[in-house]
């Protein structure tokens, strides 16, 4: 998803369950107006809103923003490609987990059943 590589620069994110936006513009080195921006033109990145509009992102949100930044900043992708790029990988990843998690949970289940053969 990250290219570990790629962010470097930017500091760890702390183990906290929920961040504001102007810690996660520090956590990315984005503005936050550019970060409202882009909940506008990336549909997969929604922060939970609560009392007085106010955003907190999660620590999901802050890693996809990262991405985001590594596209456009860093790969020289443009608002719609890395759109696409995301939402390519999002169906590629969704497409794959059921497949990868009825062949863990067979290999479990023949790893059972031979426990229980003698």
């Amino acid at each position: 998803m990250l290219d570990p590589g790629s962010n470097s620069e930017l500091p760890v994110i702390p183990a906290k369950r929920y961040f504001t936006i102007g810690e996660v513009s520090d956590l990315c080195a984005v503005k936050p107006h550019v970060l409202r921006y882009w909940e506008q033109e990336f549909p997969s990145l929604k922060p939970v809103k609560r009392r007085g509009n106010r955003r907190y992102y999660q620590r999901h949100d802050v890693l996809m923003i990262r991405q985001i930044r590594n596209l456009l900043y860093e790969q020289g992708f443009t608002i719609g490609g890395a759109r696409q790029r995301l939402e390519g990988e999002a169906r590629s990843e969704g497409a794959a987990t059921p497949i990868s998690l009825i062949r863990e949970m067979r290999v479990e289940l023949e790893e059972v059943l031979e426990l229980l053969n003698p």
